[in-house]
């Protein structure tokens, strides 16, 4: 791979610092903590009596499809079991790969658990609504999962970036109108339409469907009561006036969840092992220049006793000054399979697509 300037990493670049060949910086990588990681799941199984998964992401991370590849490849490994304990920090993502991966879970598991010390959000929300039981830790939270996103004609923010736009700030704008025109017979869509394309308001309407019907389906897998899952889908989906609200242990059995406290002795368990991929997850950059940078962050990290499956950058950054933009260059990321053999950490490319 070549760095920002076109020489290969390492090497000599054509620039000359007191007429000295200036040599381009060692890139910056996160640590692989297999073995760290390994010794405190052990630790977990042994607690628990049951079989232990992890699904972790950075702060750049998300919920993906490809994560459903990576789930399939931990549970065909450790074949079905009675019983599977699933540890969740995610800040959100996609909550389609949230149904693939409760359906994948549930092919290999009876009964899911899942163990919540920290964040969970949005699409992790919706994965956890999939277990028979949630148990949270004094830090935990669950958030609301209503959608908001970014469409080809979204309104374009002063970093020529498209902003995301979300059913509840359109009904707010919506209800505001109809408050400040006192029943007056105006169309507040076509003063609207001036700043939001109908096509991104329609997008967003249909978004809002998918979400209430993805919730509706994944508490289906254990939740019989259909009246039941269809109020916990539209409080998670309608109710809460910001989408980062956090719902701790007590809102989340107001609300209808089956959810407990957690063990605090696995709690604290669970809270190391967040430090450990914490540390795997850090920043990974390396600066070039003020255009350009080199990012090998770990952003997603599955794990159970045998292996564990992240997805790392590796990829360089050029930022276009005439169209106010970063874009890839060299980009080389890619899913990756980490085990120990013989005490030792052995890694390998693990081919999604």
């Amino acid at each position: 791979m070549t760095n920002a300037s076109g020489a290969p990493d390492g090497r000599e670049t054509a620039s000359e610092t007191n007429g000295q060949p200036k040599r381009a910086p060692e890139l910056v990588r996160p640590p692989i903590l297999l073995a760290e990681t390994q010794a405190i799941v052990r630790r977990i199984e042994a607690r628990i009596g049951e079989t232990f998964l992890v699904y972790w992401n950075s702060p750049g991370g998300s919920v993906c499809q490809n994560d459903v590849v990576g789930f399939y490849e931990l549970l065909r490994g450790i074949g079905k079991q009675d019983r599977v304990t699933l540890f969740i920090k995610s800040d959100g993502g996609d909550g389609t790969a949230s149904l693939r991966i409760v359906h994948l879970l549930r092919q290999f598991a009876a009964h899911i658990t899942v163990v919540v010390p920290l964040a969970c959000l949005s699409a992790a929300t919706m994965i956890a609504l999939g277990a028979d039981e949630i148990r949270m830790g004094p830090l935990a939270h669950l958030s609301a999962v209503d959608t908001a996103l970014t469409h080809d004609l979204s309104p374009i923010d002063k970093d020529n970036l498209r902003v995301r736009v979300s059913p509840d700030e359109l009904n707010r704008i919506l209800a505001l109108w109809r408050q400040e025109t006192r029943g007056e017979t105006v169309n507040p869509y076509e003063n609207i339409f001036k700043y939001v394309h109908p096509l991104v308001i329609g997008a967003v309407d249909r978004a809002s469907s998918l979400s209430m019907r993805l919730c509706t389906e994944i508490l289906s897998y254990h939740l019989k009561d259909a009246e039941k899952a269809r109020a916990i889908s539209h409080t998670l989906n309608a109710e809460y006036p910001s989408h980062v609200y956090p719902i701790t242990l007590r809102e989340a059995q107001r609300i209808g969840l089956n959810a407990r406290e957690l063990d605090p002795e696995l709690n604290d368990l669970l809270i190391e092992l967040n430090e450990m991929y914490s540390e795997m997850g850090q920043k990974a950059i390396t600066d070039f220049d003020e255009q350009n940078y080199h990012d090998n962050g770990i952003l997603n990290i599955l794990e159970c006793r045998t292996s564990q499956i992240f997805y790392q950058n590796d990829t360089d950054w050029h930022y276009m000054m005439n169209e106010r933009r970063w874009i890839r260059l060299n980009d080389n990321s890619s899913w990756r399979k980490a085990e120990l053999v013989n005490g030792e950490v052995v890694q390998s490319v693990f081919h999604i697509r």
